[in-house]
């Protein structure tokens, strides 16, 4: 099981978790520092598609959309595993539809993520969420 972690720093063993900048920039709604965050090969993959998303271009398109359409992000806890995966639980609404999520991180050697996993409940926010965010976004590979 992962540590659980606040402030960014791991509380057995005072390591930094990786994932702060993510989520600091997240909160804010900054799609330009969510990006930084993410290697040039990213692969994000969704409750929404099939199929994942590969490539920062391809994910800051949806980051375009996704963070606006956010109401009251918030992330509440996070979470390290012994391998380098980190966790992060989030809060947050569209519209008056609320639901909690997590993300899935694992980062490459330069500490960037390379791997992005997102898990949403309930079904109702999974499917505002395809129907408000994934609805505007622009064709593309």
């Amino acid at each position: 099981m992962g540590q659980s972690v606040s402030a960014g720093i791991d509380e057995e063993d005072g390591s930094i978790v990786r994932c702060d900048a993510f989520r600091e920039a997240a909160e804010r709604g900054d799609v330009a520092a969510t990006m930084a965050t993410m290697s040039p090969g990213v692969v994000l993959r969704s409750p929404v598609r099939d199929e994942p998303l590969s490539g920062r271009e391809a994910v800051t398109r949806l980051f375009a959309v996704l963070l606006p359409a956010f109401d009251d992000l918030r992330f509440i806890e996070s979470y390290t595993s012994v391998r380098g995966g980190e966790l992060l639980h989030f809060v947050w609404r569209i519209g008056n539809q609320e639901a909690e999520g997590v993300d899935v991180m694992h980062f490459n050697g330069d500490g960037l993520i390379e791997d992005y996993r997102v898990m949403l409940r309930p079904l109702s926010a999974v499917t505002a969420l395809r129907d408000v965010v994934f609805s505007r976004l622009p064709p593309g590979p």
